[in-house]
């Protein structure tokens, strides 16, 4: 299946004649469009993708030397005017960072796989530009795509999602970023104090642990972080050591899909997040996750900024993986925490979506006055045990 039909082989002269003509730069067959207009556009189409499943796919041409030469923001302009000829009328080109960064984002690629589209698209960009240009102007620039919402391709190779996808994310953080220093001061604050005057608590937990079951005190576990970073996640061990966890992969994935099954529905059908007859908990461990008291190290996630004292609960890599394209939001748009709306407001007797929709709108609406609110609330969730298991 052809992306682009009859589009590069019939423009591709026109912007070879614009590079060639220097009259002609700046007349281009698609308008480029400025930094902030084309950085909310990037921000429209991503949102659109995740209600359409059709993948839009970013691409950005700039100048990889560690020192920008003189004269290659010219020629980037000039690059410009050869990439706007070529592409379709329904793609969208602009700068990502004005004279720096050139972007294109294309819409629309259909059923085609998302490796097949950027080989598609970068051999045609390449082709058109050593038409354009000789080879040693070319070799300062370097071509990236950025697919939502695999992540980066670079070389054939698939990297980490960045969050250049998510501008719109980071203007708001930007524009709040007096608001966010107030709530890390919080956490530090807050985590130091609950660590020393915890720390009695702390002991008589580690001795029960080791005491009723062979193991280390500590369970360590990689979860992902905002935008995606993974961490290293605390927590007192609540199971037997070396546990097998393909019964719990098995379960998230059947949970996220909206699939309810025997194991983890209660006597009055409610949704269950948690497998309610684990056979891998131990007796204290039972206990430990009633009362919540299996969560207490995550302090130290929080102190070293990990994580926050409210936020979404960070997922592991494996149900990451199984996220439709919205759930992957709520760890892009806020620091994961020890609570958060989902606990005090049902906790895990929501259903999955419900609980990623509690994130988004915890994320939309967050002030440190909601902080205060959750923690105050936080208390009485866990003393009354509603869905905690």
């Amino acid at each position: 299946m052809a992306i682009f039909p009859n589009t590069f082989g019939n423009v591709s002269q026109d912007g070879c004649d614009t590079a060639r003509n220097p009259n002609l730069i700046g007349v281009t067959a698609a308008p480029l469009f400025p930094e902030p207009q084309f950085r909310r556009m990037l921000g429209q189409e991503r949102k659109r993708s995740e209600r359409s499943r059709k993948h839009p796919l970013l691409m950005l041409i700039e100048d990889q030397t560690p020192r920008r030469r003189k004269g290659s923001d010219a020629l980037l302009n000039q690059i410009a005017g050869v990439v706007c000829s070529t592409i379709r009328d329904t793609d969208v080109p602009g700068w990502f960072t004005s004279n720096t960064s050139l972007g294109v984002i294309f819409t629309e690629l259909g059923a085609t796989e998302t490796r097949t589209a950027v080989r598609i698209i970068e051999s045609k960009i390449k082709a058109v530009l050593q038409e354009a240009f000789e080879p040693d102007k070319l070799e300062i620039f370097k071509i990236s795509f950025c697919a939502f919402p695999e992540g980066w391709i670079s070389d054939g190779d698939f990297r980490q999602a960045d969050p250049t996808l998510y501008p719109d994310l980071l203007d708001f953080n930007n524009r709040r970023v007096s608001l966010l220093m107030l709530k890390r001061g919080i956490d530090i604050l807050g985590s130091l104090f609950a660590l020393t005057i915890l720390s009695p608590v702390f002991l008589l937990i580690a001795i029960l642990v080791k005491l009723t079951s062979d193991g280390p005190v500590f369970f360590r576990q990689q979860r992902v972080g905002q935008n995606m970073a993974n961490f290293t996640f605390l927590k007192f061990r609540s199971m037997i050591a070396s546990s097998n966890h393909g019964i719990h992969q098995e379960f998230m994935k059947s949970f996220i899909a909206g699939k309810p099954g025997k194991s983890y529905s209660d006597e009055k059908q409610n949704t269950i997040y948690k497998m309610t007859d684990d056979p891998r908990i131990t007796r204290i461990g039972k206990i430990l996750r009633r009362t919540s008291l299996d969560e207490l190290p995550q302090f130290w996630n929080v102190l070293v900024g990990e994580m926050s004292l409210v936020g979404p609960r960070p997922p592991i890599p494996y149900e990451f993986e199984a996220y439709d394209f919205w759930h992957r939001r709520r760890v892009l748009e806020v620091k994961p925490g020890i609570t958060g709306l989902w606990q005090v407001r049902g906790r895990s007797t929501t259903t999955f979506d419900e609980m990623v929709r509690l994130d988004l709108q915890y994320s939309r609406t967050w002030t440190p006055m909601l902080d205060v609110k959750i923690l105050l609330q936080t208390p009485r969730a866990i003393f009354s045990g509603v869905g905690a298991y």
